[in-house]
């Protein structure tokens, strides 16, 4: 006989959805998983039976989201990382497998960008994003995919954006240059990892609403928090923002038994942003 639910399921949390204990036994390394989609996907992890690592390049960011993992009852390695760096991205692995000696899950969660009229960004400046948000991604891949596949099992899951694909990216054309290529680096390593029962996966989230965003996007062009809520009212399909634990419970997902055969996707989940009405955040003309 099954159980009726405590709560209507339009009510359950995202990430409450899993199993207890679906990823007991396994390790999760998330980074960016200090805040955000990366600090919701590593606790989601957590709350679900995994020893979790945490990476960012901030030590701040990381200290809190720690202290929780702590206090669910798991094990967690908090870990100041730059990807751009490769040898500080080895130190990471090296850390992580000396700790618990595998990694199941791979997120790379960690990019970032600021807006920008094209005729705006210095060479520096985009050099910076594509190092980032392109080279970054792959010196996680290229030294964790030896051991990932040498334990012959793990899923990886690359975090872009919706600006990736057809539509372009009207406020950060060197962010969405450099995420269209994590998504090809994606279906392109597929077969490669799958070979040896590794999922690699990308999820393009759209506008996500988090304190970063606000801060670090569409406030620098000019909205402020109520302007911001009445655009997304007018352009949303679905009139709001996602939010990062529905990010995060699409990464768990892709990492679970479900999924297994999900391999190379570019997973849309964006609440049909991309086929919307995108507001124009510069003025018309403007190069």
């Amino acid at each position: 006989m099954h159980e009726t639910p405590t709560m209507p399921i339009r009510e359950i949390p995202p990430l409450e959805v899993f199993a207890p204990g679906l990823f007991a036994g396994s390790v999760a390394l998330v980074t960016g998983g200090g805040t955000g989609i990366g600090r919701q996907t590593a606790l989601g992890f957590a709350r679900h039976g995994a020893d979790v690592v945490i990476a960012s390049r901030d030590g701040s960011h990381l200290e809190p989201t720690a202290a929780e993992i702590t206090e669910i009852g798991r094990a967690c390695l908090p870990v100041v990382t730059n990807i751009r760096d490769p040898a500080s991205v080895e130190a990471l692995r090296d850390r992580t497998f000396d700790r618990f000696g595998r990694v199941d899950f791979l997120i790379n969660n960690a990019g970032g960008q600021f807006p920008a009229l094209p005729s705006d960004i210095s060479d520096n400046g985009w050099r910076a994003v594509v190092d980032l948000n392109l080279n970054g991604t792959w010196n996680m891949i290229n030294r964790f995919m030896g051991p990932m596949t040498d334990a012959g099992y793990g899923s990886i899951v690359n975090v872009v954006h919706i600006f990736s694909f057809e539509r372009g990216a009207p406020m950060f054309v060197h962010s969405g240059a450099a995420r269209a290529g994590v998504v090809s680096m994606t279906r392109t390593m597929a077969p490669y990892l799958g070979y040896h029962g590794v999922t690699i996966n990308a999820l393009a989230p759209g506008t996500i609403g988090t304190e970063g965003m606000h801060a670090n996007e569409v406030g620098q062009v000019g909205f402020d928090e109520q302007a911001w809520a009445e655009e997304v009212d007018r352009i949303a399909p679905m009139r709001r923002m996602a939010t990062a634990d529905e990010m995060a419970a699409v990464i768990l997902f892709l990492c679970s038994p479900a999924a297994r055969f999900v391999n190379g996707a570019a997973i849309v989940a964006d609440g049909a942003e991309l086929r919307g009405n995108w507001t124009e955040f510069f003025p018309r003309g403007a190069l």
